[in-house]
């Protein structure tokens, strides 16, 4: 389900022919910077360092952030169906990225969100073009009994603290 706060956010918009004769339902969706819907022109796809891969709203997050801070080496993919997982949309996309490091980030807890599901299925992925990175890297909030802190702060902390871990942005600042 997505949230309320998805409805007014204007990055999340599409375009009338998104809906129209000839379109059709896409399973993994690409960086909104390829289609010109974000301020941040991407490197070539040799130079792109880092590929994170999520579902939902967390995606908006990522894409705010990464244009406030020109971050042009790291392409955003969006699943927008888990199963039955699209092998071939994924490998076909992610085939781009050889030598990238590949991450899931979602904002549930590590035991409550897709990682899960999705791990076994992006490492076959990875097998198949013979990415640099066998692994995707897990981003988001630890194994937890509730999904959420019961804190908004804390709940706001968190949700800074993995939009940061998924750019890699501690790395930026060395």
């Amino acid at each position: 389900m997505t949230p309320k706060s998805l409805l007014r956010n204007k990055l999340c918009t599409s375009k009338i022919e998104d809906f129209t004769n000839g379109s059709s339902f896409h399973r993994v969706l690409w960086d909104d910077a390829e289609k010109g819907s974000s301020s941040t022109e991407l490197a070539k796809d040799k130079n792109i360092r880092r590929v994170v891969m999520c579902s939902g709203k967390v995606y908006f997050d990522l894409l705010e952030e990464r244009d406030a801070r020109g971050l042009n080496d790291i392409y955003l993919l969006r699943f927008e169906q888990f199963y039955p997982f699209p092998a071939m949309s994924a490998l076909k996309e992610l085939e781009r990225f050889q030598n990238a490091e590949m991450v899931w980030c979602q904002e549930e807890p590590k035991n409550q969100g897709a990682w899960s599901f999705m791990e076994p299925n992006i490492e076959w992925v990875l097998s198949r073009m013979k990415a640099k990175f066998k692994r995707p890297i897990y981003v988001g909030r630890p194994a937890s009994a509730s999904p959420a802190t019961g804190l908004a702060s804390q709940h706001k902390e968190q949700q800074k603290l993995l939009v940061e871990e998924a750019l890699n942005l501690k790395e930026n600042k060395k």
